[in-house]
């Protein structure tokens, strides 16, 4: 192999080098844009495990698992502790029973999911038409921490009920149905799915009845969170027609709440999971109604947002939720990185053209200087000498310059510029 052959591939792999290194500086410039790789685990914060909360967590557990995401599920007395453990990052997600959040900018909602009726029973020898009937009665409301607590009390407020003029137990599900039924309460209120084995029992008993509450559309006004909602005569069991005529309920909807912070990329897959579990009918909402955007506890997460107009991102329409999250993050981090490709392709042959001229231009300075001292001047013979010296020192450098072919030209001009001076000293 040649020595120009191999001086110009040196200057090649020198060239090469540096643009590897300011490739490797784009890398790291454009991995500071890319968003952490999502958790595996995460964790949700429901109700007690004989309710609804719980019963739909196990679904998204199922669906999440399906994509490599643990759910770790944790119970609680309900709605207003599952909030607390979300404000304070115990958990990444929560089931919030509709109105009972104040503004807070580090929640978001990831949608509406459906329905929560609510049920409020009495024993069938007490006349019930208005919640005012219950005054100096015995009624469960559920536990403190509690959704339904929290949405009973405020109704019973509306109508000026209050601890002071009768008497409130804290019984809740299938111990406030035994009461009931038992007849050591007067009334109870539950907030739960019509599937609920508790529900679905005092619908049926024929020594309880479900209050219908005739001013419903009143207390839509005074809360806009609920929802008016009729239960058809019948629907529960045509047979035997239960129950015997329509009834009127309020209904909050439940909210799947999450903290600011949450993954995207998980957002869309949580979304995905209630889109499977809450879309199909049921006695109270039609097919695809839920989940949606509306009657929120929450602001809606931009992510949500997007997912209720325009469906999940396209990547994870067609490919594994991994193999979407790697090819997502790669493209993110392409965009900067081209930024810096772009004029880096344009920058890198004008750079190997300098270095490569660089070795001869350096000498055409040298040879410039002692051109200058032979111009106009009467010079002796020790001067010339000199100077002729200097002349020879410069060929001899220039000489050892190893350039490849395309730049010999450049070699030989300097070559005959120096003979050119030479001559006009001599």
């Amino acid at each position: 192999m040649s020595v120009s052959k191999r001086t110009s591939q040196k200057d090649s792999l020198i060239s090469i080098a540096v643009g590897a290194v300011l490739l490797v500086a784009g890398f790291w410039l454009a991995y500071q844009f890319v968003e952490p790789a999502p958790p595996t685990t995460i964790s949700i914060s429901t109700g007690s495990k004989e309710g609804g909360y719980y019963a739909y967590a196990l679904k998204y557990k199922e669906h999440l698992a399906k994509q490599g995401i643990t759910l770790n599920i944790e119970t609680s007395a309900g709605s207003t502790e599952n909030l607390q453990r979300l404000q304070s990052t115990k958990v990444d997600l929560a089931f919030v029973q509709g109105g009972l959040t104040q503004p807070d900018t580090s929640l978001l909602s990831l949608g509406s999911l459906y329905y929560e009726p609510a049920w409020i029973f009495h024993r069938k020898d007490l006349q019930v038409n208005k919640l005012t009937d219950l005054k100096s009665q015995k009624v469960a409301i559920g536990p403190d921490g509690s959704g339904t607590r929290s949405l009973a009390i405020m109704l019973l407020n509306d109508n000026g009920l209050t601890a002071s003029n009768m008497t409130l137990l804290d019984n809740t599900g299938s111990s406030a149905a035994e009461k009931l039924l038992s007849g050591d309460i007067d009334a109870a209120f539950f907030i739960g799915s019509v599937e609920s084995s508790v529900i679905r029992q005092l619908l049926q008993a024929p020594s309880v009845n479900l209050v219908s509450l005739n001013r419903a559309e009143a207390y839509k006004r005074l809360h806009p969170f609920v929802s008016k909602i009729t239960l058809p005569e019948g629907v529960i069991d045509l047979q035997n027609n239960i129950p015997s005529s329509s009834k009127t309920l309020l209904a909050p909807t439940a909210n799947l709440l999450m903290n600011a912070d949450f993954h995207p990329a998980l957002s869309v897959l949580v979304l995905q999971a209630i889109k499977e579990t809450h879309q199909p009918s049921d006695v109270f909402s039609a097919a695809h109604q839920f989940p949606n955007n509306l009657n929120l506890t929450a602001p809606i997460s931009d992510v949500a947002d997007r997912f209720y107009k325009n469906g999940p991102p396209f990547l994870m329409r067609y490919l594994p939720f991994w193999t979407a999250i790697m090819i997502d993050r790669f493209v993110v981090m392409i965009i900067p990185l081209l930024a810096l490709l772009i004029p880096l392709f344009k920058v890198m042959p004008p750079l190997y053209r300098w270095r490569i001229s660089s070795r001869i231009y350096r000498w055409y300075e040298e040879l410039h200087t002692v051109d200058d001292k032979i111009h106009g001047q009467q010079l002796s013979d020790s001067q010339r000498e000199q100077l002729d010296k200097e002349l020879s020192h410069i060929e001899n450098e220039v000489n050892k310059v190893k350039t490849p072919l395309s730049y010999a030209e450049k070699v030989y001009q300097l070559l005959v510029h120096i003979n050119l001076v030479r001559k006009k000293l001599r």
